[in-house]
C-alpha cells in the first residue's frame, strides 16, 4: 500500500528539482543514460532527493547544492 499524494508531491518535486538543480539533473540524466524511462529515472531521482532530505535532518545542516550532489558531479565529470 503506497500513499498516492506523498508520491504525486515526490514526483513533481522532482520534476521541478530538473530545472533547479543541476547535481539533480545529473543524476536523472545518468539514469536516462543507463536505459530507464522517463518515470523510473524521476522515480530514482525523488528516491535520492527523500535520502537527501533524511540527511539534512539527521545531522541538522541545511540543504546544500553541493554537499548533496558533490559525488554524483565528480562521477559525471569523470
Amino acid at each position: 500500500m503506497h500513499n498516492d499524494r506523498l508520491i504525486d508531491a515526490l514526483m513533481t518535486q522532482a520534476f521541478a528539482s530538473l530545472q533547479a538543480s543541476p547535481g539533480a539533473r545529473a543524476y536523472y540524466d545518468r539514469q536516462r543514460a543507463r536505459g530507464a524511462s522517463y518515470n523510473a529515472a524521476l522515480r530514482q531521482l525523488a528516491n535520492r532527493l527523500v535520502g537527501i532530505l533524511h540527511g539534512c535532518l539527521k545531522t541538522g545542516r541545511p540543504y546544500d547544492e553541493t554537499t548533496a550532489w558533490s559525488h554524483h558531479l565528480t562521477e559525471a565529470a569523470a
